[in-house]
């Protein structure tokens, strides 16, 4: 594995998939790297040589994977954010995330097809929900709870009164 010079490390639990996984994500984001393998040695309750673990890095974060076996499953209770600098990006990550198998949720939310769940987010958004117009954020806010994938010229509109 890759010297890691951050203190916490997002550890993903899957059953069989942390390659697939591994691969996928760092096909969907950009400055990203499969960092190492580990694999299942003798005596180990899936054949030797299967993989184990496998360290990623998505822009900078790293991550790893473990192929843990089918006793648990991701669930909205943790979600990774995807700040965006504009629609383009929010439709790149939106539409890379479903790929394959993914699901639409909420308010920017969907699962991807291993049933992780991300937010993806464009970071004018979070500006137009703290708003000092109190007015205004909730403008933005009562048009965001509308949506399934956020779509920042209706939020600006929404937030303009328009």
């Amino acid at each position: 594995m890759a010297n890691i010079s951050q203190k916490i490390t997002p550890f993903l639990w899957f059953d069989k998939e942390a390659e697939e996984a591994a691969k996928f994500y760092t096909s969907v984001f950009k400055d990203s790297s499969i960092n190492g393998t580990t694999y299942y040695g003798d005596g180990a309750p899936v054949p030797k040589g299967t993989v184990l673990t496998i360290g990623f890095t998505l822009n900078g974060q790293h991550f790893t994977a473990l192929n843990g076996g089918p006793h648990f499953k991701f669930n909205e209770a943790v979600s990774f954010v995807v700040h965006c600098a504009s629609q383009e990006e929010v439709d790149y990550y939106w539409n890379s995330l479903l790929k394959d198998g993914g699901k639409e949720s909420q308010c920017g939310w969907l699962k991807d097809k291993f049933g992780l769940s991300w937010q993806v987010v464009p970071e004018r958004m979070l500006e137009l929900l703290s708003d000092p117009d109190k007015d205004k954020a909730n403008r933005a806010m009562q048009a965001m709870m509308k949506m399934v994938k956020l779509d920042l010229p209706t939020l600006e509109k929404a937030a303009a009164g328009e």
